[in-house]
């Protein structure tokens, strides 16, 4: 299996760690993100692990998630390839869950 993280979710990751690391310091936002960037890493061991993401079920394309303490991994597997889509929030609105 090969990986691929979308533009917006590389975004969504800076976003979290420099949230963390103005509210609570550089060592909470490594924690942090190190935690997200080692579930992503799971996901290439066990791709079919995370559940199907049912608020993008309508879509049709298999969505499925892998949640990480606050943050929800949305990833699809298209052919050999896990392409993970959004680092969502889970606190947030889920209307704002990028496909």
């Amino acid at each position: 299996m090969k990986l691929l993280i979308s533009e917006y979710a590389a975004g969504r990751l800076d976003d979290i760690w420099d949230y963390y690391a103005t509210e609570a310091g550089e060592h909470v936002a490594e924690r942090v993100t190190d935690q997200i960037l080692g579930d992503v890493e799971w996901l290439l061991h066990h791709p079919r692990g995370g559940q199907y993401e049912p608020l993008l079920d309508h879509l049709g394309l298999g969505h499925r998630r892998k949640v990480s303490g606050n943050y929800k991994i949305i990833y699809r597997i298209i052919d050999d390839l896990i392409f993970i889509s959004d680092i969502f929030d889970s606190r947030q609105d889920p209307e704002k869950m990028v496909w």
